[in-house]
């Protein structure tokens, strides 16, 4: 353990030491969400420009600095050497419903033109019945043969996660599998052998010490998979390779500017079972890329390079509180010296 750690950030170091980062030139943006998302309503970031083009820096808040690391390493990778070759020009996309009414939940999926819906649940302690009535409204708009998951963001314990996923899963008509419904490694293998639901790890994976633990401890059928905080398309194509299960390439709330590296990454796997939560800048009020990558047909196109951010819509979603840019700057700063 002690030595693959060490290798890992020998490898960030290496990565971040080709870019000369100025934090005072990055761009710090603050876009509101049309709904509340993981517990925010406002998504902010900073936005850097490098040979290669753009990139965005955009750990979230409860991130440490050592967290952060590799999502500066990504956005070093995407301005500074670009990504590998696609093996596909399209990936299929799920729609993204947050907490919201029943009405709310199926106008979002009705109208994504998506076959595959995500739906978060575990919004509080109480929240069963409006799970329910959330997912039997997607169910509704999709129809019988849409894909319906569901993400509890590891808010459950085991006992709780097996009752209500099987509650869930009866007014689903069935899921596609259940993400990160519990905390811990031994507490998603425990949830696996008790339900009949196929288990999907996001947590366990971006934001453990060895991304691979899950697969060795059989603690679910599917990896989620996000470049950003895993340090890079080529890091994450590794912990992949490494893990041997199907994956699912999804968002970790971005701009289009972020977002493209994951499409880059859905792009080079060398296979795809599964849509992919990429289609989030639907969360947004707003983008600063005027072109943004909003799914067509429940599909969005492997981009080559990085999108370059439109000056009017830097200008509108610049970040207005100087003491919140000064934030950011600091931030950036000290992972860079962490690197």
């Amino acid at each position: 353990m002690g030595h693959r750690r060490s290798g890992r950030t020998a490898a960030l170091a290496r990565l971040a030491r080709v870019s000369d980062l100025d934090p005072a030139s990055a761009l710090v943006y603050a876009i509101p969400l049309r709904n509340r998302f993981r517990g925010i309503t406002v998504r902010e970031g900073m936005l850097i420009e490098g040979p290669r083009g753009w990139g965005e820096f955009c750990p979230f808040v409860e991130y440490d600095d050592r967290e952060a690391a590799n999502w500066l390493a990504t956005t070093v990778e995407q301005i500074e050497h670009g990504w590998p070759e696609p093996l596909r020009s399209h990936i299929p996309i799920n729609c993204t419903v947050p907490a919201v009414d029943p009405e709310r939940a199926y106008t979002i999926a009705a109208e994504s033109g998506c076959r595959t819906a995500k739906i978060k649940v575990a919004d509080h302690p109480e929240s069963l019945s409006e799970d329910i009535e959330r997912v039997a409204a997607v169910r509704d708009a999709l129809g019988p043969e849409g894909a319906l998951r569901v993400d509890a963001n590891a808010l459950w314990d085991v006992d709780t996660a097996v009752r209500h996923l099987e509650q869930i899963d009866r007014a689903a008509g069935g899921l596609e599998y259940a993400e990160q419904p519990c905390r811990t490694i031994e507490e998603l293998a425990e949830v696996r052998r008790r339900v009949d639901i196929p288990i999907a790890a996001d947590e366990s994976i971006r934001r453990a010490e060895d991304p691979l633990r899950v697969a060795v401890a059989g603690a679910a059928d599917v990896a989620v998979l996000k470049c950003t905080p895993l340090g890079g398309v080529r890091r994450a194509l590794q912990v992949a390779e490494a893990a041997g299960l199907p994956c699912v390439i999804s968002s970790a709330l971005e701009t289009s500017v972020g977002l493209s590296a994951q499409l880059a990454l859905a792009g080079a796997l060398p296979e795809l079972d599964y849509a992919c939560g990429l289609g989030t800048v639907t969360l947004f009020d707003g983008d600063v890329v005027s072109d943004s990558l909003r799914p067509v047909d429940g599909r969005l196109p492997v981009p080559h390079t990085p999108p370059a951010p439109d000056p009017e819509l830097l200008q509108r979603f610049r970040h207005p509180d100087p003491e919140r840019v000064q934030w950011w700057q600091d931030r950036l700063e000290r992972v860079q010296r962490l690197l």
